[in-house]
This record gives structure tokens, C-alpha cells and sequence, in this order.
């Protein structure tokens, strides 16, 4: 079996891999973890950033398992790695210190957190041939911008309120949501389109191709 079909069964493997642990995890996590952090009963559970980021890189594989040359599937695949950098970043660098390192990545959460972001960010870097465009690079940040607009728009209509029935459940805003709340929506954006650049410059460098 030559390079190509190998890393052509690899990558089908990883990608089905991927669909079956976002769905069995989000399942468990949902019905399962009650009473662990970032976590919700049964469809309540679509809330969390972490949840919707998770589903997108598994609907994502899935489609790519089924329509590998699309290219909405293409840019739906970065779309769903870079939510997940953002997803396993914040965990590290906002959640984890504040909440706990092992609360963050107990049980289900382990793979939401860690696990799943890393094996989606990995096949974009060592699997994916086709370059993403900087305009491409766009489409990564659209998870965000969309969450990031409803979730702050809610707290802004109807208050943050209090535990546990809070509308901040990622403490964005406890120190305002403006201009603090803001700053940090700003700064997952930034984040999220230079991730996505930086995805896009590993390729150049690995497939000797011009962004």
C-alpha cells in the first residue's frame, strides 16, 4: 500500500473516529455526568460552547466520510478545528486555573476538552493537502462569532442572574460585560481567525504550497 491510500485509510479511520466519540461523549456528558462541571441534562447540554464545537467536528467528519472533495465540508472541517482550539485553549489557559485542571478534564469532558480538539487539529495539520486561503481562514471563527453574539446578547437582555440558573455560565462577564466581556469576546475572535492562519501556514510549509 503506497503513502497516499495509507494516509487515505488513516484519515478515515481518524474521521470515523471522530464522529462516534463526539456523538458517544456528548451522550454520556449529557445523560450521564450530572453534576460535573460545564455540564447539562440532555438537550440543555447544547448551551456550552465545548458541546457545540465537539457535534460540529463530529457532524463534520461525517460528511467528510461522505463528501471527502466537497468543498463546504472542507471549509465545515476548519471551521469545527479551529472552534476546538478555541474550546481546548480556553480550558487550558481560562477554565482550568480557575475552575480546576481536574474538573476540566474528568469523565467525558477529558475527550471534549483535550482529546477530540487535539485528534481534529492534528488531521488539518498532517492530513488535510488542500490550503486554506486566508479568506478561507475567515470561516474558522464563525462558530464563535455566532455564539459569542448569543450568548452575550442574552445576558445583556436578561441579566447575568444567579447559580445556578446563572446566563454567565463561563464567567465571561463577572467583571461586566462591557468592557471586559467584550475584550475577551474580541480576543477569542482574534484568536480564532489567527489559529486558523496559522493552520493554513503549517500547510504552506508541509505541502510546499503558496496560501
Amino acid at each position: 500500500m503506497d503513502c497516499c491510500k495509507r494516509q487515505g485509510m488513516l484519515r478515515k479511520v481518524l474521521n470515523a473516529a471522530i464522529a462516534v466519540l463526539a456523538a458517544v461523549c456528548w451522550f454520556w456528558l449529557a445523560f450521564h455526568m450530572q453534576g460535573a462541571s460545564f455540564t447539562a441534562n440532555g438537550l440543555r447540554s447544547l448551551k456550552y460552547f465545548t458541546v457545540l464545537s465537539n457535534l460540529l467536528a463530529g457532524f463534520a467528519a461525517a460528511a467528510w466520510l461522505l463528501r471527502p472533495e466537497a468543498r463546504s465540508v472542507y471549509l465545515l472541517k476548519l471551521t469545527a478545528a479551529v472552534s476546538l482550539f478555541i474550546t481546548f485553549a480556553v480550558t487550558a489557559g481560562f477554565l482550568g486555573p480557575i475552575f480546576g485542571y481536574r474538573a476540566m478534564y474528568a469523565g467525558a469532558n477529558l475527550w471534549f476538552h483535550l482529546l477530540i480538539p487535539l485528534l481534529a487539529c492534528a488531521e488539518i495539520l498532517f492530513l488535510e493537502d488542500r490550503i486554506y486561503s486566508a479568506g478561507d481562514c475567515l470561516y474558522g471563527t464563525a462558530l464563535l462569532i455566532v455564539y459569542g453574539i448569543v450568548y452575550g446578547g442574552n445576558i445583556i437582555l436578561n441579566g447575568t442572574g444567579t447559580p445556578p440558573h446563572t446566563n454567565d455560565w463561563y464567567g465571561f462577564a463577572r467583571w461586566g460585560i462591557f468592557p471586559a466581556g467584550a475584550c475577551i469576546f474580541l480576543g477569542l475572535t482574534v484568536l480564532a481567525y489567527g489559529s486558523a492562519r496559522l493552520l493554513a501556514y503549517i500547510q504552506k510549509k508541509r505541502w510546499g504550497k503558496k496560501v
